[in-house]
């Protein structure tokens, strides 16, 4: 005899959409609890649920988060993430300006990005709509989303920070990091100087998974000096503005550094998460990692700011990779030893494996 609770997953496909509704909202605490009972019958209630994210948008709001927290399961995850017709369908109903789950949409991308195979996003091709000023190819529509969820432009109900993560995943692949350090044809824009200006954003999710991402795509050495550079991404005054505070520096250090990085106001913060201050950090660590991105480092008075940074913030992770990066800026560059080679290079499996529950 099966279960009450067997009973009431077996409802999730009843024809009745009331009936749906109400196995739905109960199950959701059960997903997180006792996956398993999801798997019966050669995991159909899972197919069940997939073509049920197309349902009224209450029931499907149910079933998107069944799923998300189902996505914790490595079976049930491979289940979704390596179902092509799913994963369009997904990517369908996100860029829909009038989605009211598109944030829960977001969530549950990013947590079938913990599936290697999710990269192949970077290959799929869909019709752009109008207002979101796209082009076809998903992942740069994912961008503008994500650009224009910021400020509530696009999609009145979806804010669509949680995309930060999924683009922090898919930038453990090379061929994903290539795509943010390439100028796109369509607007002319490299993607990664899009999310840049989220360093010092409100959301922490925002803040979280947009330094994971830079992080993971200065993993691209040959990118570092367009990086680097005021004409094109420009990226060092975005990632040590959040790791500064209100602290003062002499007069002939502060007048070296960066002009956005000068004069700031007194009640200047740092941000308040040392993990995204680590992060900062250890991507200024991978640009050590060449000859060109070490003076460049040194010349516009990098190591002020992280000698502040070690004293003021009590956290061992960002005290280590300060003084790592310290190490190599200080040394003099005819040590014999290697100055800065490969620095920071195991350091990109951090803590973005964490898979999102709701």
């Amino acid at each position: 005899m099966p279960t009450e609770l067997e009973e009431l997953v077996g409802f999730i496909a009843d024809p009745k959409p009331e009936i749906r509704a109400l196995a739905t909202e109960h199950l959701v605490p059960y997903s997180t609890s006792q996956p398993s009972i999801f798997k019966v019958e050669n995991f159909k209630p899972i197919k069940n649920l997939k073509l049920l994210i197309k349902d009224h948008p209450k029931i499907a709001e149910h079933v998107i988060t069944i799923l998300i927290n189902l996505a914790a399961d490595r079976e049930i995850l491979e289940s979704l993430a390596t179902d092509d017709k799913f994963v369009d369908e997904v990517l369908r109903q996100i860029i829909i300006a009038n989605e009211p789950n598109a944030n829960l949409l977001s969530m549950l991308l990013a947590n079938l990005a913990k599936w290697d195979s999710l990269k192949r996003i970077l290959h799929k091709k869909q019709p752009s709509p109008e207002e979101l000023g796209s082009t076809d190819l998903v992942l740069s529509q994912l961008v503008d989303l994500f650009v224009k969820g910021a400020d509530g432009t696009y999609n009145k109900d979806a804010d669509f920070d949680h995309l930060a993560y999924l683009f922090a995943d898919l930038t453990k692949h090379p061929e994903i990091r290539h795509y943010f350090v390439r100028k796109q044809e369509y607007d002319g824009v490299i993607p990664i100087s899009k999310l840049k200006v989220f360093t010092e954003y409100k959301s922490d999710v925002r803040r979280k998974g947009v330094a994971s991402t830079i992080k993971n795509v200065a993993f691209d050495v040959p990118s570092h000096p367009s990086f680097l550079s005021e004409d094109d991404i420009n990226i060092l005054p975005y990632i040590l503005l959040p790791v500064m505070g209100n602290e003062e520096y002499d007069e002939d250090e502060m007048m070296s550094m960066l002009p956005d990085l000068q004069l700031l106001p007194p009640d200047k913060q740092r941000d308040t998460d040392p993990n995204i201050i680590q992060t900062h950090v250890e991507t200024l660590l991978l640009f050590s990692s060449t000859r060109e991105g070490r003076d460049q480092m040194r010349e516009v008075k990098v190591y002020p700011i992280i000698r502040e940074t070690h004293l003021r913030v009590n956290n061992e992770g960002v005290r280590d990779a300060c003084e790592r990066l310290v190490q190599v800026l200080m040394r003099d560059e005819a040590d014999p030893d290697k100055v800065g080679d490969n620095a920071g290079q195991d350091d990109n499996e951090d803590d973005d494996d964490q898979i999102i529950e709701v």
